[in-house]
């Protein structure tokens, strides 16, 4: 176990030669969960989980895989069953691997320790839960729930089969003992009668079908392969004859065709039409070229002339640049008035502009004392005013409070104040000396504009002079402008005519490239009528004819049409006797074909649109093949009629049979009856074990279904088992569960023999005396030798009684098992 519940480490339970143990152990240390594991593993599911979607149980706290390994034991063969659990991202629990494996004889079961893995641990079973419920099935002998019933017996369920209603416990004994299969066997008889009834309706038809396949009409059909079998024989004793006719035939036939082939190709040969124009073409084709070779002669000399002519007229580059010199004087020239005119009228604007610039000035100097003048006359004012002011404070023959002395006549108060007067005098002045500075700004600038564009024109003027003295040197020594275009327009003249002469050249060189195209064509016509010549002369060789002049075709030509002509004449003879050969030896054939015809005919058998010989041998052996392949037709189809009427018997008695079976297992009696024995070699066997067990106070009887216990030491009295104290119940149910394991292997129709049993109940709730009867039994049971026996069990004073013990403990983490004793 690895990840299994509380066993969270990977822990290996070993019951190699434990014959007799326990499982002890505090109670939650995990001793029933090691029984879980065994019945995880084989089943997938565990009692006390409730079925197989409790698998969730089986992952230990955080874990998210859990792993089971059983190794056991059935019927002298060893398994390995392996079952893996995963959580998924989702949480979900499921079934991630199963798998059944069994072991070669000799296997070292250490090596299952190593790991979880299904290699080398041999033959493979079942490798997915569907499959291991089925392979655990054959394995063990036991499903499920009679695995829980008679193996391994868990808490809870152990008095389930003594409490339970007879109607239930008869369906437990119905599934423990597998009486199941007497249902099964009456359903599978009834569909057995009627696939029989089907078959037989089949085969009726089969044999309605086969009414002509009588032992006469097989007879008949292998007398007919015979005779075609004969006819076989005398047509590939005919056949080498009819071969022979044909090859002469043949030879005959050849020897007029290679007559006629002579003959067609002897009068085939003609002169062909314009042998005497191909001839002429060509000569006149090589004058025509050397025509054109003298005229591409004369037009290149008139061109080499011309370029001479060229060559010594002078550089035409060099007298345009002449001409752009003179050409570029003339326009300095005429350039220099105008420069000169611009720079005079650019000094008078000049001198107008700086002149008025010197007015704004004088005005804005002006207009600037004026303003100043204003300003004095205003602090002037403002002391008038001062004095003015306290005017109104003196009093003739006071003192005056500024200068302390007497007044003696007050001032007349001016009427209007002289700031006033001195701000209204100062604000002209200050607007005319903006205006006057203004119109200077101006001044200034447009005459600094006109300074700046006559400095411009200044320097134009003296780079056109500069130019113009240039220019004057570079013409000065050179031919005046009239002779310079006179010369160019010579140069010229001579430039068209050397074009012209040009376009002559490539004309005649075109005109002599056609006339070479056309020589090449006529030779190559003449050749080509020389290639047809020695093609047909060749054609002609092998009657050997007169040599050819090569200088003269038409008169070749000529000489083979006449020789070709005296050939034909002396083959005309030949010809005719060939002809009477063949019409002989056609008769020939035709005499040995009818002859093998006669025989198809006398077997009933028509060949007339066969002809050759294979084609006779094939009519005949498909005629064969076909009577033999009726003939065996017939055969297998008798064949088949006798099988369908062996069927045909073997079906009715089948359907007889399989109708008696299902009508006598159609009544319940049957498993009613199968199911009273049952209970009452159970009850006997169990009442044996309860009188042991209660030193023969007690004793199981039955009554319709229901289970009583007969009280030995009460006068035998019969009472119910639900009024058993739960040590009674519990001793009751062991002497059942004892019963049934002893018992169901020769009760039932599927168990194995079944060589364990786990009990995992209360034996706490035992007294002494009853605690000792109990092990007691156990013991001998034990030591019958016939099965493993084992215990679950917290009672101490049991576990010191069983000579295996394994201790079951659990920390923190994980629960842990060890082994103690022999």
């Amino acid at each position: 176990m690895a990840g299994f519940t509380v066993f969270r480490d990977p822990t290996t339970v070993d019951f190699t030669d434990a014959d007799y143990f326990a499982l002890v152990g505090p109670t939650g240390s995990g001793k029933s969960t090691v029984l879980d594991a065994i019945c995880f593993a084989l089943y997938g599911q565990v009692p006390r989980w409730g079925g197989t979607r409790g698998i969730g149980n089986a992952l230990a706290p955080s874990a998210a895989e859990a792993r089971v390994r059983l190794c056991f034991e059935s019927a002298g063969d060893r398994y390995v069953a392996t079952r893996v659990v995963r959580r998924d991202g989702r949480g979900n629990v499921k079934t991630a691997g199963a798998g059944l494996q069994l072991m070669p004889p000799g296997f070292d079961v250490t090596k299952l320790d190593t790991g979880m893995d299904l290699e080398d641990l041999g033959e493979a079973l079942a490798g997915t839960p569907a499959e291991m419920d089925r392979a655990v099935l054959d394995a063990v002998g036991l499903p499920y729930e009679q695995f829980t019933s008679c193996v391994v017996l868990p808490q809870g369920q152990f008095a389930d089969f003594l409490h339970a209603k007879p109607a239930t416990r008869q369906q437990i004994l119905v599934n423990l003992l597998g009486l199941h299969v007497y249902e099964e066997v009456q359903l599978k008889a009834s569909e057995r009668g009627k696939t029989a009834e089907a078959k037989l309706s089949v085969v009726e038809q089969q044999l309605g079908q086969l009414t002509d396949a009588t032992d006469e009409a097989v007879g008949a059909a292998a007398e007919r392969l015979e005779v075609i079998r004969e006819l076989t024989r005398a047509v590939e004793a005919a056949v080498p004859g009819l071969r022979s006719a044909r090859e002469a035939e043949k030879t005959a036939i050849a020897a007029r065709d290679t007559i006629d082939g002579e003959l067609t190709a002897l009068s085939s040969v003609r002169t062909p039409a314009g042998l005497d124009e191909a001839t002429g073409a060509t000569t006149a084709a090589r004058a025509a070229a050397e025509q054109a070779a003298k005229e591409v002669h004369a037009a290149e000399e008139a061109e080499e002339k011309i370029r001479g002519e060229l060559a010594a007229a002078g550089d035409a580059g060099t007298l345009r640049l002449m001409l752009d010199r003179h050409t570029e004087l003339e326009r300095l020239v005429e350039q220099e008035d105008w420069f000169a005119g611009k720079v005079s009228v650019a000094e008078v604007e000049y001198r107008d502009t700086a002149a008025a610039a010197e007015l704004a000035q004088a005005e804005n100097l002006g207009a600037q004392q004026l303003l100043e003048q204003a300003r004095q006359d205003y602090r002037d004012a403002q002391q008038l005013d001062r004095a003015a002011a306290l005017r109104g404070h003196l009093e003739a023959g006071h003192d005056c409070p500024v200068c302390e002395q007497p007044v003696t006549v007050v001032p007349e108060v001016p009427k209007e104040s002289a700031v006033r007067l001195a701000e209204a005098a100062g604000a002209a002045a200050k607007a005319a000396a903006e205006t006057a500075a203004t119109r200077w700004r101006e001044r200034d600038a447009v005459a600094r504009n006109v300074e700046s564009d006559l400095e411009r024109k200044r320097g134009q003027y003296e780079h056109h002079r500069s130019r113009l003295a240039e220019v004057r040197a570079a013409v000065s020594g050179l031919p005046d402008i009239d002779a310079v275009r006179a010369r160019l327009a010579d140069l010229g003249e001579l430039q068209r005519k050397l074009e012209d002469a040009a376009t002559a050249v490539r004309a005649a060189r075109e005109a002599h490239r056609r006339a070479q195209a056309g020589v090449r064509a006529a030779e190559e016509q003449q050749r080509t009528a020389w290639r047809t010549f020695d093609a047909v002369r060749d054609g002609l060789a092998r009657f050997v004819p007169p040599p050819a002049d090569r200088d003269d075709l038409a008169g070749a030509w000529q000489a083979l049409v006449g020789w070709a002509r005296g050939e034909h004449e002396a083959r005309l003879t030949a010809r005719a006797e060939a002809d009477t050969a063949v019409g002989a030896a056609h008769v020939t054939t035709v005499r040995a074909h009818g002859a093998i015809v006669d025989l198809f005919t006398e077997a009933d058998l028509t060949v007339s649109s066969v002809d050759a010989e294979s084609g006779l041998i094939r009519a005949a052996a498909v005629a064969a093949e076909r009577a033999e392949a009726a003939w065996q037709r017939l055969a297998e189809r008798r064949q088949q009629a006798n099988d369908a009427a062996e069927q045909r018997n073997a079906l009715q008695q089948q359907s007889r049979v399989s109708k008696s079976l299902a009508g006598h297992l159609r009544a319940n009696n049957f498993e009613r009856w199968l199911l009273e024995e049952a209970l009452d070699l159970l009850v006997d066997g169990a009442s044996g074990i309860l009188r042991e067990l209660t030193n023969g106070q007690y004793e199981l009887v039955h009554d319709k279904g229901e289970f009583f216990v007969v009280d030995h030491h009460d006068a035998g009295l019969k009472r119910g088992v639900r009024t058993l104290s739960g040590g009674e119940t519990f001793q009751a149910s062991l002497a059942l569960a004892l019963a049934l394991s002893e018992q169901l292997a020769g009760m039932s129709t599927t168990a194995a023999s079944l060589e364990s049993i786990v009990l995992d109940e209360g034996f706490g709730t035992l007294d002494a005396a009853t605690l000792d009867v109990v092990a007691a039994t156990l013991e001998n049971l034990a030591a019958r030798g016939d099965r493993m026996v084992g215990l679950v069990t917290h009672v101490q004073s049991l576990a010191e009684r069983i000579p295996v013990r394994f201790e079951v403990h659990k920390d923190a983490r994980t629960a842990h098992v060890e082994r103690v004793g022999l």
